[in-house]
């Protein structure tokens, strides 16, 4: 099926080489992300909603983060999502509103609070992530697992270049 809008079959721009760069690999790197960007962004306002219909889209990653590294603090997941500390603080209300975070004081300092998935938050999440892994795996089926694993790597270098 054809990508709508990905200009198939048309000349190429009169993009010029900037500073040396080997700019068919770049152009081609630069509309591939593009691509799988702005397919990733549906994708969560999706699985948000299969977590809760009310559930904003970019709390989504709020949510897969707490499920993967367990209880952090509001300012942690503020860096990490790369939002401020008013913004995590709505979210937060809104996701302890639906049930599906909590907050609980902070072992190792009295005065923090650590922000945790509740036991709904944790099913609905897992439900929606094993779901997507098997979407993944019906796409991929034609692929060789060594492809696969080999992709998941190309991508962990890939944003730890960008995260630098």
């Amino acid at each position: 099926m054809r990508e709508v809008g990905n200009c198939e079959g048309r000349e190429a721009g009169s993009e010029e080489p900037a500073n040396g760069v080997d700019q068919p690999g770049f152009l081609a790197l630069e509309r591939e992300l593009t691509l799988l960007l702005r397919r990733a962004r549906a994708s969560q306002g999706e699985m948000a909603r299969e977590v809760h219909p009310d559930l904003e889209p970019s709390a989504y990653g709020l949510l897969v983060r707490l499920g993967e590294c367990g209880g952090q603090r509001a300012t942690e997941l503020a860096a990490y999502i790369g939002v401020g500390k008013a913004t995590m603080s709505r979210q937060l209300r809104a996701l302890e509103e639906l049930g599906l975070v909590a907050r609980e004081p902070d072992p190792a300092d009295g005065r923090a609070w650590l922000v945790t998935l509740t036991p709904e938050g944790r099913d609905r999440v897992g439900r929606v992530r094993e779901a997507r892994r098997a979407r993944y795996a019906r796409r991929l089926a034609d692929w060789d697992p060594r492809e696969v694993t080999e992709l998941a790597r190309l991508l962990h270098e890939l944003n730890r270049s960008v995260g630098r």
